[in-house]
């Protein structure tokens, strides 16, 4: 599931100068890192945790605002955070060009470090882990790089090809099978709510291959939209020139346009077409978000919010990590456990969902005014280093 994300774009190699950074992509990647949230949140506030999805329950919650947070984010920001990790990728080759080094280089080592970043994240707190399959993917896109554009695009536009038969293939068994009704599991249940933190980190990696199912399915999608982000970065899609504006405005057309439209009627459809509205209609829909945040970006004034989001994109691997963190510690019984206490009532996810984003947005802002980066990225720099 999402992650969000997911990590930040920049996470997997230096951050450009301050003077050379693109306001926007910051924005952007802390937008991706509060919307992840939106997904993610109802994981952590439903009976049966992050195990919910396989055992046939949906993603987001049920009522009118379960409705809302699944039209809005359900996927979205999965696919905002790929296309953005494609584009810091972009930005990386870039600067190797231009200083002349050898390229991937030490890139490798830097997606390796980030798949072992994922791991553990995956053993120690978050099941639907994005990281690991962003770094098998990086090394993909980072080696495709050194080829020529006409090949980029041939594997962009193979890989989505493949990526959409794989969806049709799967939803056609939906279609044709016996149905999933979703199933109630008091053991799974009571694993989070009263387990301990190492039952649930045994529970993980007895379910490894299931809980790593979503990377390995849509391997294409991952490799479409990380080149995605690379030809919109070449483009200027996320410059303030009036080139850039240009293509954003494209983007919220058809995103917007036409992706919320097809969004809203898969989600009326039934729940047999739960890949096409997550794995599909989402990464239409994300395009608008794109082109959206830009076109707010360059006609509000630039406010405290503005400067949180920067802030958190520029320190999104962190907050990705710390809004799971903080999840699993508010829900889980080896936390506070309130999940089991109300995760059921229709005001839990979305306050949850405000409250950890307040903090993230808040507490990068506070971060930043002390340290150059983020406690996850320092780390990673003083490692790599």
């Amino acid at each position: 599931m999402d992650t969000t994300t997911a990590t930040a774009p920049a996470a997997a190699g230096p951050t450009p100068a301050a003077a050379k950074r693109l306001p926007l992509l910051d924005v952007l990647r802390g937008v991706a890192i509060i919307g992840t949230l939106g997904t993610n949140v109802w994981l952590f506030a439903a009976a049966h945790g992050e195990a919910g999805p396989l055992l046939g329950y949906g993603i987001t919650g049920e009522g009118p605002l379960g409705a809302v947070f699944e039209l809005l984010a359900n996927g979205k920001f999965l696919s905002m955070l790929t296309v953005l990790f494609g584009v810091g990728l972009a930005i990386q080759y870039r600067s190797a060009e231009k200083k002349g080094r050898r390229w991937p280089g030490r890139y490798h080592w830097r997606a390796l470090f980030l798949f072992a970043e994922g791991t553990i994240h995956f053993v120690l707190l978050f099941a639907w882990d994005v990281l690991m399959g962003y770094a098998v993917t990086a090394i993909t896109v980072a080696w495709l790089l050194k080829r020529s554009a006409r090949a980029q695009r041939a594997v962009m536009w193979t890989a989505l090809g493949l990526h959409l038969t794989v969806i049709a293939l799967l939803t056609a068994a939906q279609v044709t099978g016996p149905g999933n009704d979703p199933s109630r599991d008091a053991e799974v249940a009571a694993l989070y709510a009263d387990g301990s933190w190492l039952d649930q980190v045994r529970f993980r990696l007895d379910h490894a291959l299931v809980f790593r199912i979503e990377p390995i399915i849509t391997f294409p999608l991952l490799v479409f939209l990380f080149l995605l982000g690379v030809e919109l970065f070449r483009a200027g899609a996320f410059g303030a020139d009036e080139a850039g504006r240009r293509i954003r405005a494209r983007l919220t057309a058809w995103g917007l346009g036409i992706g919320l439209p097809l969004n809203i009627a898969v989600m009326f459809a039934p729940d047999d077409y739960l890949y096409v509205e997550r794995y599909a209609v989402a990464p239409i829909v994300m395009l608008g978000y794109i082109g959206l945040t830009g076109f707010l970006v360059e006609r509000l004034r630039r406010g405290p919010v503005t400067a949180a989001l920067e802030s958190l994109g520029r320190t999104a691997l962190s907050g990705y990590i710390l809004q799971n963190l903080l999840a699993s510690i508010v829900c889980y019984g080896w936390g506070l456990g309130l999940a089991a206490r109300y995760g059921t009532e229709a005001w839990f996810a979305p306050a949850l969902w405000l409250g950890i984003s307040a903090v993230l947005l808040t507490g990068s802002w506070l971060w930043l005014r002390r340290f150059q980066n983020g406690p996850a990225e320092a780390l990673q720099k003083a490692v790599l280093r």
